[in-house]
């Protein structure tokens, strides 16, 4: 499959990715900070797979595809949700984009001045992140051309979601333990 690579900083004002897509983009996996938090999954050490920001959860299907990749080349991860956290992937959904999105991670101590990491969580992502543009599409028909949409998923469109009036889940219940099987 093809990667393009697409570098922003605005991901978090709503921005970001939400304009410089263009049209044949099957699936997005968006690379950022994962702050390791009191009732957060993240380890300083290995990759997170992030399952949701405050936006919503990330496609089912891509973000199962990246914990299978972990699990199948031995790459240190967790799963994790971010109740305060924005990415570029939620920025390209809500201006209304129709692809499959995820998000991963390296785990982080602090954002936005001293950022602390190791280097066992940036080589987790970047093995992830190879595995994964080294891996079909989740959707066998995506690897082609883009042609007719008939048979694509599609994701609802901006005007029709609504900001959750629920409360999000609590990580350390949600997530349980590696061992559940997902």
């Amino acid at each position: 499959m093809d990667a393009h690579p697409l570098f922003t900083i605005t991901e978090e004002v709503g921005s970001g990715s939400s304009a410089a897509l263009h049209g044949d983009i099957a699936e997005m996996v968006s690379l950022d900070i994962a702050i390791a938090a009191p009732g957060q999954n993240t380890d300083e050490h290995a990759v997170t797979i992030c399952l949701q920001d405050m936006s919503g959860p990330f496609d089912y299907h891509l973000t199962h595809k990246l914990i299978g990749l972990a699990r199948q080349y031995g790459i240190d991860h967790r799963r994790d949700v971010f109740k305060f956290y924005r990415s570029d992937s939620a920025a390209a959904v809500e201006a209304g984009n129709d692809i499959r999105t995820a998000l991963i991670g390296f785990g982080a101590d602090a954002s936005h001045a001293h950022e602390r990491t190791h280097q066992e969580s940036l080589m987790a992502l970047a093995r992830l992140s190879t595995a994964y543009m080294l891996s079909e599409p989740v959707a066998r028909r995506d690897r082609k051309s883009m042609g007719s949409l008939e048979g694509f998923t599609e994701q609802m469109r901006p005007e029709e979601m609504q900001v959750p009036s629920t409360p999000l889940p609590d990580p350390e219940a949600f997530l349980a333990s590696e061992a559940d099987g997902f």
